[in-house]
C-alpha cells in the first residue's frame, strides 16, 4: 500500500513538474515571440518611414525636375508632370506624419522638414508663376539667387541626416530582431528538448504504472478467482447483502441451500423473500443493526425455491464500504436442520427421561453436569438450571471416598459400574442411592461422558436396618428371657431361705443383714420381671384408655419431682382418639420417656409432650417395618438436651445398653418401652441431633368405633347407677 502511494505521489510530482516546465516554456516562447513581433513591427515601421522619406526626396526631385523642364520649355505636359509630383510630395508628407504619429522625435523632425518642403514648393510655384507672367529671364534670375539654393540644400541635408540616422536605427533593429529570433529559436529548441525529455519520462512512468496496474489487475483477478474458489469451496453459505436488503453476492453452497442453479436468479432480489414470514421481523432488526456497524447472530427458517424448509444459523458482521463509509451486511450461514432435528429428538428423549422417577444425570469427563432430569430435581432438590456446568462431586458428596474413586476407575476401564452411594440433597440430608454408571464414548472411541441412573433406597435401607434391629432385639429378648427364667429359679430358693432365716435369727444384726439380702433379692426379681416383660410381653388388662387423664397425672409427677430448670409444655387436643391398652403399662412408657428426657437436660431445658390423631396410608406405612395402614394417635416427647449420635441411636432399645453412669441406669427403660408399645400393636420412631435434643414419637393404634361405643355405654351405666 505504501509503495503504491509513493508511486502515485511520484507520478503526480513529475506531472506537475512537466506542466510547470511546459508553462514556463510557453511563457518564454510567448515573450520571445512578442518581442520578435515588436522588433519586426518596429523594423517594418522604420522601413516604411525610410521608404516614405526616400519617396518624398524622390518626388520632391521629380517636382523640381518637372518644374525646371516647364520653365525651360513651357510645355504643358511638363507642367502636368509637375503638378502630379507636387501632389505626390504632399501626400507622402501626410503619410509620413501618420507613420510617425507615435514617435515624438520623428514628429519634431517632420515639423522641421515639412515647412521647408512647403517653402520649397511655394518657391517652385512662384517660379512657375513668374515664367508664365514675366518670362524665362525673370525666372532665371530668381533661380540663381542664393536663397533658393540654400533652402534646397537644407531640405536635402535634413533628409540625408534623417535617412542616415533611421538607417542606422533600422540596422540595429534588424540586428536585434535577428538576435531575438535566434534566441527564440534556441529557447524553442531547448524547451522542445526539455519537453521531449519530460514527455519521455512521463511516458516511461505511465508505461510502468500501466504495466504495474495491469499486473495488479491480473493479481487481483487471480486473487479474486482464488478467493471465489475458496468461498465456493466453503461448506457454509456466504452472502453479501446491500443496505436495501437486496443480495449482492452469494457462493456455491448458498446456491445449493437456495435450490437454484445460477446466482443471477438471486442477485438484486430481496434476501428475505425465502425467509419464513414469522422470522422476517427478526431478520429486519438484525439487518438494521448490522448496517449500523454492529455484529449479530440469528436462527431462522427458510424455504428453498423447490420448497425445502431448512433451519439456518446466520452470523453477520458489518463490512465497510470505502467509497462512502457506510456498512453492508456480510452473512455466514450454515444449515442447522439436522442439529435442530437432533435437538428435538434429544428433547423428546429428555421428556421421556423426565417421566422416569429415577435421577438421571449426565456429566462429562471433568465431572461437569451436562444433563439433569426432573427425577434428579425431585430427589436432590436442585433445578436443572442451578446445577448445569457444576462439579457433580462437589455438589452431591461430602468428600471423595475410596468407593467413588473405585467407581470412576471401574467405569473408565470396563464401561459400567453398579453400587450403593451416600449422597447429599440440597437441604444437606444424607440419602442412599443405588447408582448405575455407563460410559458414553465419542465416535473415535474416546470417553465423552458418564450417564448415571440413581434410585433412592434410603427407606429400603432403613426398613432393612429396622428389620435387622428387630431380629436382633428378638434374639436378645429370647436370650434374656431364658437367662431371666433361670435366674428367677435361682432367686426363688434364696428368697425362701432368707425368709426362714428371718424367723430363726431374731437378733437385730441378723435381721438387718437378712433384710438387706431380701431387698436385693426382690430388686433382682423385679429386674428379671422387666426383662421378661421385654422378652415376652406382659399381657395386662386391656381397656379403652383416654390420654387426657393420663397426661394430667404425668404432668403432676413432672411438676412435683423435676427440677425447676426444666420447663414442661403439654399439648393434648380434646378430640384425641382413644386407644385400647393397659393403662399401667402406658403410664410406665410415658414415665420412662420423660425420665430419659429429664436426664438428658442436666442444665435445664424444655420438655414438650404433644399428641395428635394420625391416619397412616400405604406410603407412610413404609417408614417403619411395624407400621400398618390405619388410624393412630402419635405421642411426641421432645427435649432440648444433649442429643444422641447415630451410633447410640442404633442401640438404645437393646436391653442393658445405657449411656448413663454406673449405678444410675439399668438399660432396660427403653427396651421395656419398645416391648410395651409393640405388644399394643404400635411402633416407636426416634430423631435426635447431638447438642440439639431428642424426639421420641410413639404410635399407638386408635380404638375402633365399637370399642369407643362400648366405653360410652359403660360410662352411661356408671353415671346412671350413681
Amino acid at each position: 500500500m505504501s509503495k503504491k502511494w509513493y508511486r502515485i505521489q511520484k507520478l503526480k510530482a513529475i506531472f506537475v513538474l512537466a506542466l510547470a516546465v511546459i508553462f514556463t516554456n510557453a511563457v518564454v516562447s510567448y515573450g520571445n515571440t512578442v518581442k520578435l513581433i515588436h522588433n519586426q513591427q518596429w523594423v517594418t515601421s522604420s522601413y516604411k518611414v525610410i521608404t516614405q522619406v526616400e519617396s518624398i526626396q524622390s518626388t520632391l526631385q521629380d517636382t523640381e525636375t518637372a518644374q525646371r523642364n516647364y520653365l525651360i520649355t513651357a510645355d504643358a505636359d511638363d507642367l502636368k508632370t509637375y503638378l502630379v509630383a507636387y501632389e505626390e510630395t504632399n501626400r507622402h508628407i501626410q503619410t509620413l506624419s501618420k507613420l510617425t504619429a507615435d514617435n515624438h522625435q520623428k514628429q519634431q523632425w517632420i515639423s522641421l522638414l515639412e515647412p521647408k518642403i512647403t517653402s520649397r514648393l511655394n518657391i517652385l510655384q512662384e517660379e512657375i508663376y513668374l515664367r508664365q507672367n514675366q518670362g524665362f529671364e525673370a525666372v532665371r534670375q530668381r533661380i540663381l539667387s542664393v536663397k533658393d539654393k540654400q533652402n534646397s540644400k537644407e531640405i536635402q541635408q535634413l533628409i540625408h541626416d534623417f535617412l542616415e540616422v533611421e538607417q542606422n536605427l533600422l540596422q540595429q533593429g534588424m540586428q536585434q530582431s535577428q538576435a531575438s529570433s535566434q534566441k527564440a529559436i534556441v529557447t524553442f529548441f531547448i524547451a522542445a528538448i526539455v519537453d521531449l525529455v519530460l514527455v519521455a519520462l512521463l511516458y516511461d512512468l505511465l508505461w510502468r504504472y500501466i504495466r504495474q496496474l495491469q499486473q495488479t489487475e491480473l493479481a487481483l483477478r487471480q486473487s479474486e478467482n482464488r478467493l471465489r474458489a475458496m468461498i465456493d469451496a466453503e461448506p457454509e453459505c456466504i452472502k453479501l447483502i446491500a443496505r436495501d436488503g437486496t443480495l449482492l453476492e452469494i457462493n456455491a453452497e448458498g446456491l445449493v441451500m437456495m435450490e437454484v442453479e445460477s446466482a443471477d436468479v438471486l442477485i438484486g432480489k430481496p434476501v428475505d423473500a425465502v425467509i419464513v414470514p414469522e422470522y422476517r421481523a427478526a431478520f429486519a432488526d438484525l439487518h438494521k443493526s448490522i448496517c449500523q456497524g454492529n455484529k449479530g447472530t440469528l436462527e431462522l427458517e427458510i424455504v428453498g425455491f423447490k420448497g425445502t424448509r431448512r433451519y439456518i444459523e446466520t452470523h453477520a458482521v458489518p463490512l465497510r464500504n470505502e467509497s462512502d463509509g457506510t456498512f453492508i451486511h456480510l452473512a455466514v450461514t450454515r444449515d442447522v436442520t439436522q442439529q435442530k432435528q437432533a435437538e428435538q429428538k434429544i428433547r423428546e428423549q429428555a421428556a421421556l427421561l423426565d417421566v422416569s422417577t429415577d435421577a438421571i444425570v449426565v456429566r462429562n469427563i471433568r465431572n461437569q453436569i451436562l444433563f439433569w432430569n426432573k427425577g434428579a430435581q425431585s430427589l436432590y432438590g436442585w433445578k436443572a438450571e442451578e446445577v448445569l456446568g457444576k462439579n457433580v462431586l462437589q455438589l452431591l458428596y461430602k468428600e471423595i471416598s475410596p468407593q467413588l474413586e473405585d467407581a470412576y476407575l471401574t467405569v473408565m476401564n470396563t464401561g459400567e459400574w453398579r453400587g450403593e452411594l451416600h449422597q447429599l440433597t440440597r437441604e444437606g440430608k444424607v440419602i442412599i442411592v443405588e447408582s448405575r454408571w455407563t460410559l458414553i464414548r465419542h465416535d473415535n472411541g474416546q470417553p465423552k461422558s458418564i450417564l448415571s441412573v440413581n434410585t433412592e433406597i434410603t427407606q429400603q435401607k432403613q426398613l432393612e436396618a429396622q428389620l435387622l434391629r428387630s431380629q436382633r432385639l428378638e434374639s436378645i429378648g429370647t436370650l434374656a428371657g431364658g437367662i431371666a427364667h433361670d435366674l428367677n429359679n435361682i432367686l426363688s430358693p434364696i428368697l425362701m431361705s432368707v425368709q426362714l432365716l428371718q424367723r430363726k435369727l431374731p437378733d437385730q444384726q441378723s435381721q438387718q443383714i437378712l433384710q438387706t439380702l431380701e431387698n436385693n433379692v426382690k430388686r433382682g426379681a423385679n429386674l428379671l420381671k422387666q426383662v421378661l416383660s421385654f422378652a415376652r410381653g406382659i399381657e395386662g388388662k386391656r381397656t379403652i384408655v383416654q390420654f387426657q387423664p393420663l397426661m394430667a397425672e404425668i404432668e403432676q409427677i413432672i411438676a412435683q419431682t423435676f427440677p425447676n430448670s426444666i420447663i414442661c409444655q403439654i399439648d393434648i387436643p380434646k378430640n384425641l382418639w382413644y386407644v385400647r391398652g393397659d393403662i399401667t403399662q402406658l403410664h410406665q412408657v410415658l414415665i420412662n420417656l420423660v425420665i430419659n428426657a429429664r436426664d438428658a437436660m442436666l442444665n435445664g431445658g424444655i420438655l414438650r409432650i404433644a399428641a395428635e390423631n394420625l391416619v397412616i396410608g400405604e406410603h407412610s406405612a413404609q417408614i417403619n417395618i411395624d407400621a400398618k395402614v390405619g388410624s393412630y394417635i402419635a405421642i411426641v416427647v421432645t427435649d432440648t438436651g444433649m442429643g444422641m449420635s447415630s451410633e447410640v441411636q442404633e442401640r438404645i432399645f437393646e436391653p442393658f445398653f445405657t449411656t448413663k453412669e454406673v449405678g444410675k441406669g439399668t438399660g432396660l427403660g427403653l427396651s421395656t418401652v419398645l416391648g410395651i408399645i409393640k405388644n399394643h400393636g404400635g411402633f416407636v420412631n426416634v430423631y435426635s441431633q447431638v447438642g440439639r435434643g431428642t424426639q421420641f414419637t410413639v404410635y399407638l393404634p386408635a380404638s375402633t368405633y365399637r370399642d369407643t361405643h362400648s366405653l360410652s355405654l359403660e360410662l352411661e351405666s356408671v353415671i346412671g347407677d350413681s
